[in-house]
């Protein structure tokens, strides 16, 4: 899992971020699906107290000790290992030659034992994202002990049957009052669709069968690959985060600037060109369709390797069209530019900041709104959330013993409406959602696994005061959170005055397979609400977004099956397919090359996207392999 860096940049001071990585850490290096990975730490399994049944049965008593349900590691990620970065990720085993699909060292699948690992995010330290601690058989192609889902294989001996039948007990008890985690309602009535977002307050459909959304059933849905495009060639990693929807467009950054295609055919529409690499995009849109974004200044030279991340700008996603670009120096003085971390957009005010500065634009032209004030006590504005509204983390303090505040904002002037001081121990904090105002935290440290959560805070963002803490136990919730950045939340989703989070992966009831489940929190109350959603044996489900009162979310499926797309009711749980991705060797590879903890997934209108937000070199092992940068689906 990513980990705060050693020491921030003090104000004032531009980042030294690499191209390669310029705020978020890159996609994570996998060799498509069967790639090793590492598991996720804990989970299921454990012997501890299970909290109440959310539909009031009583739990029987859990057997003494038994060992820790076995966990599945995350889906592979996409594309193909590059190169290791030194000191960044351990030398990979010797390649096998077994040809395609068969992964160099292969780690045991669903329903076997495994070791300690990392949370599924990119970048990590110990143990490297995509590396196992020692190497297994390889076993794509065919069911082999261990393999997500079949049944084919080496089946347990007798022992370890009963063994396992123990853990699963304690499971099925514990996993009726399991705790999730969900990324923010961001879309409201005034926002399209954008990668990440989990917003959106449209009304349902006349005959469309869910409840208080806007998406329909198709009458077919089954879908088929609508088009692909091919990941551009490149000598190194080259982040490439962003992709949004229009009525006409989906819109996805290049190597070389924005690039528009036909929602339907994939043809090319228009091309943005800019004159440096990608920082970081917003993933919020207007209601015209206008998104804001951050690059840099120039491309890297051998004079000037890595080029500030200091131009703000604005994407005119319908026309293709940059409206506006700007740089700003510090509110502190001097004439050096800013360099930004992150970007917003919230209704008419775009907002940037970062450790050296921050500053406020309107969305139409580019004019300066505000600047965040700084004083002598070293306070800046860490980084800011849009959607429906606009709330900004501030840090204070030192850096062995920061303070952070959580501030609800004035778009236009930039004043603070509330403020909510976090609890000692928080060194980052994120903002899930900004209405309501949701945000989660590690306290302490204590999460153990890289997520960024150990709590979620409910506030009140009138008068800044606590609704409610939820505690979220990492080894029983997969939400997360990126380990620095304000706005980089993700596998939850906030609406209907709930957070609604995904459990970790655990044993099904299938010999082998993984499944979880979707549960909600109430954001008043903060208990945990009776009803969950199931992914049903060898699936995972991920929520996505929010849809009116409905949830869509990714059901991911085992290796010889297409994933789903699927809308769960916020109420009573029911899930409604929307779309089921072919069965098809090479279509199920593509789609499982990209890993749901990183990848850009955006569904709407029987139209499903993924993308990978960085792209790398081809790999040594397969230079002549396939990898693309976009799979899109269709059901028309």
């Amino acid at each position: 899992m990513t980990q705060p860096p050693q020491q921030p940049p003090h104000p004032d001071e531009p980042s030294n971020t690499p191209p390669g990585a310029p705020n978020t850490p890159p996609a994570p290096p996998a060799g498509g699906f069967g790639a090793p990975q590492d598991p996720p730490p804990g989970g299921f399994g454990q012997p501890t107290p299970p909290p109440a049944d959310p539909f009031g049965k009583q739990p029987p008593a859990a057997p003494q000790q038994p060992p820790a349900a076995p966990q599945d590691a995350p889906a592979g990620g996409y594309g193909t290992p590059p190169p290791p970065a030194p000191g960044s990720y351990p030398t990979p085993p010797a390649p096998q030659p077994n040809g395609y699909g068969y992964p160099q060292a292969q780690q045991p699948g669903y329903g076997y034992p495994q070791g300690p690992g990392q949370h599924g995010r990119p970048g990590m330290p110990q143990q490297a994202y995509g590396y196992p601690t020692q190497p297994m058989q390889p076993q794509y192609g065919a069911p082999q002990p261990g393999g997500s889902g079949g049944t084919g294989g080496k089946k347990f001996s007798t022992q370890m049957q009963i063994i396992v039948a123990a853990a699963v007990a304690v499971v099925l008890i514990i996993g009726a009052g399991v705790i999730y985690s969900a990324t923010s309602g961001d879309g409201g009535k005034d926002e399209a669709s954008s990668s990440g977002s989990t917003g959106g307050e449209g009304k349902g459909g006349e005959d469309s069968g869910l409840a208080g959304g806007s998406e329909k059933v198709p009458a077919n849905t089954k879908s088929k690959v609508a088009f692909q495009v091919p990941q551009p060639v490149v000598k190194d990693i080259v982040q490439v985060e962003g992709s949004w929807l229009t009525d006409k467009a989906y819109v996805k950054t290049g190597i070389d600037g924005i690039n528009g295609y036909d929602r339907d055919k994939g043809t090319k529409l228009w091309s943005v060109p800019l004159p440096g690499e990608m920082c970081t995009t917003s993933r919020h849109v207007s209601k015209d369709y206008k998104t804001a974004i951050l690059f840099r200044e120039t491309k890297p030279t051998k004079e000037k390797k890595y080029p500030a991340c200091d131009q703000v700008g604005v994407i005119d996603l319908a026309a293709g069209k940059l409206l506006w670009s700007k740089s700003v120096t510090s509110a502190t003085g001097g004439d050096r530019p800013v360099t930004f971390d992150e970007v917003t957009l919230s209704g008419t005010t775009v907002a940037a900041g970062g450790t050296s500065g921050g500053a406020a634009f309107k969305l139409a032209d580019g004019a300066e709104l505000w600047k965040p004030k700084t004083g002598a006590d070293g306070c800046y504005d860490r980084g800011y959330a849009g959607g429906e509204a606009l709330a900004v983390v501030r840090k204070c303090g030192t850096y062995d013993s920061p303070q952070l505040t959580v501030q609800a904002l004035n778009p236009t002037t930039g004043a603070p409406l509330s403020s909510y001081q976090m609890p000692a121990g928080v060194e980052y904090a994120h903002i899930v959602s900004t209405k309501p105002l949701v945000v989660a935290a590690d306290v302490g440290d204590t999460a153990g696994d890289g997520s960024g959560i150990s709590d979620f805070f409910s506030l009140d963002a009138a008068t800044g005061k606590l609704k409610v803490r939820i505690p979220a136990d990492a080894e029983k919730y997969a939400g997360d959170c990126d380990s620095t950045e304000v706005e980089k939340c993700q596998n939850m989703a906030v609406g209907n005055n709930r957070l609604y989070l995904p459990t970790e992966r655990h044993d099904g009831t299938s010999e082998y397979g993984d499944t979880n489940e979707v549960v909600a929190f109430d954001l008043d109350t903060g208990k945990l609400l009776g009803g969950r959603a199931d992914a049903g044996d060898r699936n995972i489900l991920t929520p996505l977004r929010m849809d009116g009162t409905s949830i869509i979310a990714y059901k991911e499926a085992p290796y010889d099956k297409g994933g789903q797309v699927v809308s769960i009711d916020g109420e009573t749980f029911k899930q409604t397919t929307l779309m089921e991705n072919p069965d098809d060797e090479a279509i199920r590879k593509a789609e499982k090359r990209f890993s749901v903890g990183s990848a850009e997934l955006l569904y709407s209108d029987g139209q499903f996207y993924m993308a990978a937000p960085a792209v790398h070199k081809p790999s040594s092992y397969s230079p002549d392999e396939k990898v693309y940068l976009v799979v899109a689906y269709g059901t028309g």
